[in-house]
Parts: structure tokens; sequence; C-alpha cells
């Protein structure tokens, strides 16, 4: 087994996360949720960066899941299922948290634990020989509110208890069609169109994405908006970013954003 379960690749401001077990179809581990949730919150840190993108090694998968051998002793009980939990809903919670753009790069399956890291990123791109969902039912296991919660957001609670309930594993034209995926591109065109993606998203202003983020993450809370929290959205103009934009709009020319 690869002691590098994640791999992380930089160009400039565009981040690339790894899930490292092509040998078992980058099946999940205990030890690879940790790291990546160490990965992601200390990108999630980096202000330098303007996007992640979240791929699985190789091209025939994003991740199938939890490596069920694991099962016997990692998670064999309650007891230890809950030690387990507690590293995987951190990592599932870096992903929410995380203050970047994420796009997921899926080619191939996405399934069980794949497909909750892929609802927790911003956009998902995947190819058209994609296959998603959670089969855990065959398993005679439940998916905890923590795990679902992505998936929940994402497309509601029909479609949620539907791949829940069914344990089907479906192509990627339904998932476009039940809103789970972004866009579905030629197995061909899928590392180019999530790159594309992510180059449209770190030329933007980077300030911007995080506002957008934060105030998508506070649209799911029912609770009244403060006075405050409408506020913050004027902050913007009070940006060097903003000078930036509005002088480039101007001068039809193409703004350079500095993240200030």
């Amino acid at each position: 087994m690869s002691a590098e379960l994640i791999l992380l690749e930089r160009d400039q401001d565009i981040a690339t996360v790894i899930l490292n077990r092509p040998e078992k179809l980058n099946a999940l581990i205990k030890p690879m949720w940790q790291q990546l949730g160490d990965t992601i919150r200390s990108l999630s840190a980096d202000d330098s960066l303007r996007c992640i993108l979240l791929r699985g090694a190789g091209d025939k998968s994003f991740a199938p899941g939890n490596d069920i051998s694991e099962f016997k002793d990692a998670r064999s009980n309650s007891r230890n299922a809950r030690e387990y939990g507690e590293i995987h809903h951190a990592t599932l919670a870096a992903l929410g948290d995380c203050r970047h753009p994420l796009v997921a790069l899926v080619q191939g399956i996405c399934v069980g634990g794949g497909l909750e890291i892929a609802s927790l990123c911003d956009l998902r791109i995947c190819g058209e020989s994609s296959r998603f969902g959670i089969p855990i039912n065959r398993l005679g296991l439940c998916a905890g509110l923590r795990e679902i919660q992505g998936l929940y957001s994402l497309v509601g609670k029909a479609v949620t208890l539907e791949i829940l309930l069914e344990g089907r594993v479906f192509d990627a034209a339904e998932a476009l069609q039940k809103g789970l995926v972004t866009r579905v591109v030629a197995d061909d065109q899928v590392i180019d169109e999530a790159y594309a993606s992510a180059r449209r998203i770190a030329a933007g202003a980077p300030l911007v994405a995080r506002w957008h983020k934060q105030f998508m993450r506070r649209l799911g809370d029912p609770a009244p908006f403060t006075q405050a929290e409408m506020d913050e959205s004027y902050q913007c103009y009070d940006t060097e970013d903003f000078q930036t934009g509005y002088t480039s709009f101007l001068a039809k020319t193409k703004p350079v954003f500095k993240g200030r």
C-alpha cells in the first residue's frame, strides 16, 4: 500500500488533490480519510490559492467508497465504527467548510464515500461512462447524518432517499438529470474540462468566491439574517479587487486580482 494515500500537486493558484489507491480503484481507508482532511484544512488556510481540484488516481475511478476489507478490524462494531466516524466526519466537515472553490473531476466510479466527497465539492464534472450511487443497503449499513448531509443539500430529500433506498448504481446521464453533477462531457475531455473550469474560477476575484461560498452555507440555515450578515456583502466595494475589476471592465482589459 502506498504511504502517500493523498497526493498534492500545485500549478500556481490551482491545487490538485488526488485520492491515491489506484490498485484498489481508490477505495477509501481510515488513514486516507485522515490525510484527506489534513490536506483540505491546510489548503483552505492558504490565501494564495484560488481553486482546488479533487480527483482519483487513474482514469477508472474517482472512489468506489470505503474499502470493505477494512471493516473486519476498523468498523466491526459500533464502538470502533464511532472512532472511525470521528475521522471520516471531520474530513467531510473540512470539505464542507473549505473556503476555496472545490471542483470534483470524476472519471469512472463515484460511489458511496466517493459520492459523499464529490457531493461536498462546488462543481462536479464527469465523463459519460461515470457511475454513481450509494449501494450500502446491500451491506446492512446505513449512512450517517453527516455522511448524507452533502448529498441531501445538493439534490434534496426525494432524490437522496431514492439513492439510499434503492441502492442502484446509475449512469452519468441520470446523475445529470438528478442534479447530482454539474456537467457531463466525453470521457477523453473530462480532465481538460475540469481544469478549464478551475482556471475560470481562478481568474475571478478570490475574495468574491470565498464570500459566495460563505453565503451559500448561510442560506442553508433557516434563521433570519442579521443586519451584520446583510451588510457583509457590501464589504467587497472596499476591496482593491473591486477597484481592479470595474476599472478593467471600463478599460476593456483583463483584470488581475490580488485577493486584497
